[in-house]
């Protein structure tokens, strides 16, 4: 595929759109069911209009590799969904651009260095450990739990002790800030309101309330550690620390607002919505079930250790198969600078590019049997074999998610250490079915049954 703009050749197929409205109402009734019935009935760069937006989906792998990586500074986060989300984030790894963006990725960086990422391992099982001692009773009892909202908390407590070396206080109100937030953008942006959240209206003030009980957390902890000068080698210490190479600059209250709420929202959720996902499909599948105890098992009875992540490697299967099937960030957008092609079809400046990773993930061109689970799929020999793009649960290119490796360490040690002790059993009569909210969520939670091993 082209990387640099050509003539234009051919305008991209595409359904067809409602005056106004375009698409819409299709990508609110059911968004995953639009990206796989668009790939497949026009191919891999599909044209719409979504509202005002003239949009492509780019589903091909080297169309992806074209946006995130070869041709990225033409796409860029200029689109209206980030501004939504800098509603919460701010200038946030997630949504700033350009320099500045440059600058805090380059700041942030030491703090995700690969050895201290291992170090706080052990933080990662301590957590997990202390849930599993809090499971014994509903296990003992036969209780069902939403195991959603239990990985939710799990997570939560794991990301604010390597943020702030503790767990976040008020973490309920945080949680139910989260909750209220990440639903309104998701109603926001299918309605299309892109109007700031600024209304005397009940909506809009719940928006705002939300905002103001994060912030209050935050700038709390951020004037605590401020006063007290206290290193505590866990992340918030670094980027306060961290001075900016040319300018000798630290971080201001609000760039450390930003890249916090940024890590706390980006650091649970998905990781949280990957777990139950996994629990799911672990009692779906169960042979893969037993090939995973079994590994867990060989290990023995001792706790988990980071350093036991290369004995873990069909663990780590489950996971990459699981956020094939159901990532958590399932689409994403970004606006087109200057005019450009893709595929041999011409993509024009000021449009919009939608990327679905679970579009791409299911592409039957490069998954044999896409809507099967088959861990195996990961092994070192069946993955050479495919293009780089055609899996990026973490995005890719320089905007990949800076806490990848910290993600998915913390995914394997937290799936290692419960199913030391535990099955999961999905409560009868409930039906699977992908939610596609902020993160890609199981609808209706995940009740499940904890169930003891015995081995």
């Amino acid at each position: 595929m082209a990387v640099h703009p050509l003539p234009a050749i051919r305008r991209a197929p595409g359904p067809k759109s409602l005056p106004l409205i375009g698409v819409l109402p299709q990508v609110r009734r059911d968004p995953l069911a639009f990206v796989m019935q668009t790939r497949a009935a026009y191919g891999d760069v599909v044209n719409y209009r979504l509202g005002p937006l003239n949009s492509f989906l780019i589903s091909h792998p080297d169309g992806v590799r074209q946006v995130l990586q070869e041709n990225v500074k033409n796409y860029t986060k200029d689109h209206f969904s980030y501004g939504m989300v800098r509603w919460i984030a701010g200038n946030g790894l997630l949504t700033s651009r350009g320099d500045f963006w440059l600058r805090q990725r380059r700041l942030a960086q030491p703090a995700f260095h690969r050895q201290r990422i291992a170090a706080m391992g052990a933080n990662m099982v301590a957590a997990t450990r202390e849930l599993a001692d809090e499971w014994q009773p509903a296990a003992e009892n036969g209780q069902v739990l939403d195991i959603g909202s239990q990985m939710m908390g799990l997570t939560l407590r794991i990301v604010s002790d390597a943020l702030f070396g503790s767990r976040v206080p008020q973490a309920k109100i945080v949680d139910g800030a989260f909750n209220e937030l990440s639903a309104q953008l998701v109603d926001r942006f299918r309605r299309f309101n892109i109007i700031p959240p600024v209304l005397p209206t009940a909506y809009d003030r719940r928006f705002r309330a939300a905002i103001s009980a994060l912030d209050g957390v935050v700038y709390a902890i951020i004037a605590e550690r401020r006063a007290s000068g206290e290193d505590r080698g866990d992340l918030l210490s670094m980027l306060m620390q961290t001075r900016d190479e040319d300018t000798g600059e630290t971080m201001n209250d609000r760039q450390l607002r930003d890249e916090v709420l940024t890590m706390l929202l980006a650091g649970h959720e998905t990781t949280a919505t990957t777990l139950s996902w996994v629990w799911a499909m672990l009692d779906q599948y169960p042979d893969v079930a037993a090939r995973l105890h079994a590994e867990v098992d060989a290990l023995g009875d001792r706790p988990v250790t980071a350093e036991d992540l290369p004995r873990l490697a069909y663990t780590r299967m489950v996971i990459d198969e699981t956020t094939r099937l159901y990532p958590p960030v399932y689409i994403f957008s970004r606006k087109v600078a200057e005019e450009d092609q893709i595929g041999g079809y011409r993509i024009p400046a000021g449009s919009s590019v939608d990327i679905s990773p679970y579009a791409t993930h299911r592409h039957p061109d490069f998954w044999e049997n896409p809507e099967a689970f088959d861990p195996e799929r990961f092994s070192v020999e069946r993955s050479a074999a495919r293009p780089r793009f055609a899996y990026f649960p973490f995005s890719g290119g320089p905007r990949q998610c800076i806490g990848n490796s910290f993600a998915l360490m913390e995914a394997q040690l937290i799936l290692a250490t419960l199913a030391q002790r535990y099955r999961l059993r999905l409560q009868p009569g409930h039906t699977l079915t992908p939610d596609p909210l902020i993160t890609l969520r199981p609808r209706g939670g995940l009740p499940m049954q904890v169930v003891l091993r015995t081995r």
